[in-house]
């Protein structure tokens, strides 16, 4: 059975192509932004344009409009191809990719960039179970978290500001999904924000 992995949700554009425990074809670009452009096209490139018998999409936490591209581009071709549609926690991505230096380390905190000044951070266990939620969280309170190994694209800015521990800088990479658990994958893939939304509702009118 194969599988199309997208991961949309950070500076990274990431495809690929999974069967029989491994990577068949894939495309793993830092774009920064334009992923709305570039996505499709990436996944087009893939071998027989990507088909696959089941689709993976990373829902975040990251950048809102990443989430949303990468969701809804899974969601579409899943229609198109009929084919049935699953979601991960795109900071499990992550450590999946880091899941050697994890384990050795015996537990390691992801950190990545969260937006208007704050971090997503979240603990895994050696075996990549999370520890504990998601939180968003501001750099300040952020380095009071005490894991010696700390992984993302925001680990060195961490590592710095703690003072102590060792940095993997990681960003989202398809390719990782080999390692992920189980069960970390969701049944019916939604956007996984991180945080309050930006806009607030209208005062009702008197």
């Amino acid at each position: 059975m194969r599988h199309l992995i997208i991961d949309s949700a950070s500076e990274a554009c990431s495809v690929a192509l999974i069967e029989a425990g491994a990577v068949v074809d894939y495309r793993h670009e830092v774009i920064g932004r334009g992923h709305a452009e570039r996505l499709v096209p990436l996944i087009a490139e893939l071998v027989n344009g990507g088909r696959a018998d089941v689709i993976a999409v990373g829902c975040g936490p990251g950048s809102f409009a990443g989430v949303r591209i990468g969701v809804a581009a899974a969601r579409a071709f899943a229609l198109g191809w009929q084919v049935p549609v699953h979601g991960f926690s795109t900071l499990a991505l992550v450590a999946a990719a880091a899941a050697d230096d994890i384990a050795a380390a015996e537990g390691a905190l992801v950190v990545m960039e969260g937006g208007h000044g704050q971090w997503f951070v979240q603990p895994f266990a050696a075996d990549l179970a999370p520890r504990a939620e998601l939180r968003s969280l501001l750099p300040e309170e952020a380095v009071g978290l005490g894991d010696a190994l700390v992984v993302g694209n925001r680990a060195e800015a961490f590592v710095a500001k703690r003072g102590s521990g060792r940095a993997l800088a990681m960003l989202p990479d398809a390719r990782a999904f080999l390692r992920l658990p189980a069960g970390a994958m969701l049944d019916r893939p939604s956007p996984i924000y991180g945080r309050a939304p930006d806009a607030k509702p209208m005062a009702a009118r008197a």
